[in-house]
């Protein structure tokens, strides 16, 4: 015959173990409860991506390249190659920013490489940043009187008609277009404000600190100035 001793004991026990049922019980209906929430998420999201377009979930998805993640790091063959996949793979563009961007790389560089286009268009985002330019893509451009080459960018005023005649062309640098205006990196030309062709010598060139040669084009940026210059 069991103790009164033993039968608390053993009341104690069954208890404990009816407890850790419990437990177990909660547990497993807690598991289930959370993998149905991520089984309907998941479903919400197989949905959302149903509807993007592909080439921009390619963009969206893609690892950014080396050359995305580093604007002051050195200019390497791989980095430039990274970053020219990128400009590649870029949607297509829209909006009157992305207009006067693709405008002037379009009239100034198409015949350059895609690395000499970006280039170019560095010059131009580096002189909307710059406080000594418009502070818009089109103000850059358009800058000038516009009177027989008075103008930044002569395309813009040297008589002759814009007549966009190479599709090609126009929608390859327009995707440098997309690029430059969705905040990638400018480190080809090292700040550069300026360029010309090397074929001209520009007597504003002497008072410039030559800053890369890309292509058919030098790069230039105004020396730093200081409070004793």
């Amino acid at each position: 015959m069991m103790t009164s001793s033993w039968r608390v004991i053993f009341v104690l026990l069954l208890a404990l173990s009816a407890a850790d049922l419990g437990l177990s019980v909660r547990a497993a209906k807690a598991d289930d409860q959370l993998a149905n929430q991520l089984g309907a998420l998941l479903v919400q999201e197989r949905e959302t991506l149903d509807v993007v377009p592909t080439a921009h979930l390619t963009s969206l998805t893609a690892p950014p390249p080396a050359a995305l993640n580093n604007e002051t790091g050195p200019v390497t063959a791989q980095s430039v190659n990274n970053l020219l996949a990128t400009v590649m793979a870029a949607p297509a563009g829209s909006g009157s920013e992305w207009n006067c961007l693709t405008e002037a790389l379009y009239f100034e560089a198409r015949g350059e490489s895609l690395e000499g286009v970006y280039a170019v268009a560095e010059v131009i985002m580096n002189r909307v940043a710059s406080p000594s330019f418009p502070n818009s893509v089109c103000g850059v451009v358009h800058q000038g009187t516009q009177a027989l080459y008075d103008c930044q960018f002569t395309y813009h005023c040297d008589g002759r008609s814009d007549v966009i005649g190479d599709r090609a062309a126009w929608n390859a640098v327009g995707k440098v277009a997309s690029v430059m205006l969705n905040g990638a990196p400018r480190f080809l030309t090292d700040g550069a404000t300026y360029y010309h062709a090397r074929t001209v010598n520009p007597s504003w060139s002497a008072r410039f600190i030559e800053t890369a040669t890309i292509g058919a084009h030098e790069f230039y940026r105004e020396p730093t100035r200081t409070a004793s210059n």
